[in-house]
């Protein structure tokens, strides 16, 4: 079955509320991509694209752009030949929402050409997990607000990003306990945002919060201050901007940076998800599934 065609649709969708992350990052609408496949016999693949300028460099016009400008090769093979499709997505470097997307819409055609489904080709067993939910920065009320919100609906662990100032993200922490008690589980996204001569400290206080790990306490471009504050043992440590790619990943465990590995299939599709899922594993590091909002 030949891959005929593809397409890329933007659209908006509002978020509820403003979502503040790292030193200035926010977002405030979901400005996003559906990415669609079309085979010969009109079996449709979709999967969604979220360009993130500040983080990938991609926008949705570089995401139209990279799926027109692949389009020609990948419509020259079959829905089956999955080392022919990787050569073309590994053709270009980067864009890796882009090639995401067409990785993921690609998956979906396929399973449906072979009358299965993601959830069974993927290797999923489990009907239900836990999930945890992104508590932006906000002031002290309006994080208590939005993190009421979410419990209510069933949430019982919150990702609480923090960095910009940190006896406001201790209070808040201390303050979600206070609320919750141990019906929630914590834990913090610093977003590279601190130093090697502040991270010691800021974890330790965590820590002593009852947070569970940090996720990207450091600048990625930092990896032997990375490398040692991980080795200090303050908390465990999540990997997400360092690990793009599965070539980041092995850069990463050789240099032993982190604790638990955040896949978000948005930047690598469902192909380097599961190999990057395998090698962390084999390495005996934990793994989180991200969504990139």
């Amino acid at each position: 079955m030949k891959i005929d065609s593809l397409e890329v649709i933007p659209y908006r969708l509002a978020l509820q509320g403003e979502l503040n992350w790292g030193k200035h990052s926010s977002l405030t609408t979901a400005e996003h991509c559906l990415v669609r496949v079309t085979l010969g016999d009109g079996t449709l693949g979709m999967a969604e694209a979220p360009p993130r300028p500040s983080i990938y460099g991609e926008t949705i016009s570089s995401i139209r752009g990279i799926v027109q400008h692949l389009e020609p090769r990948l419509c020259e093979l079959a829905i089956e030949d999955a080392a022919g499709i990787a050569e073309v997505l590994g053709s270009v470097p980067n864009n890796n929402c882009a090639k995401g997307a067409l990785d993921m819409a690609l998956w979906d055609a396929r399973v449906k050409v072979k009358g299965s489904s993601l959830m069974a080709e993927l290797g999923g067993s489990q009907r239900r997990i836990p999930v945890s939910y992104i508590l932006g920065i906000g002031t002290l009320e309006t994080m208590l607000l939005e993190a009421r919100r979410v419990f209510t609906a069933g949430v019982r662990m919150l990702k609480v990003k923090v960095g910009r100032d940190t006896r406001h993200d201790l209070e808040v922490i201390g303050a979600l306990r206070t609320e919750f008690g141990s019906t929630v589980k914590l834990y913090a996204d610093s977003n590279e945002t601190l130093s090697s001569h502040s991270a010691p400290a800021a974890l330790e206080l965590m820590r002593d919060a009852d947070v569970l790990y940090v996720e990207e306490p450091l600048p990625v471009c930092d990896i032997r201050a990375r490398a040692a504050l991980r080795k200090l043992g303050i908390l465990p440590i999540i990997a997400d901007d360092s690990c793009f790619t599965p070539n980041d990943l092995e850069r990463e465990l050789d240099f032993e940076t982190f604790d638990i590995l955040n896949i978000k299939t948005a930047r690598n599709g469902f192909t380097d998800s599961l190999a990057m899922m395998r090698m962390a594993s084999e390495a005996g590091k934990g793994v989180m599934i991200g969504s990139q909002a």
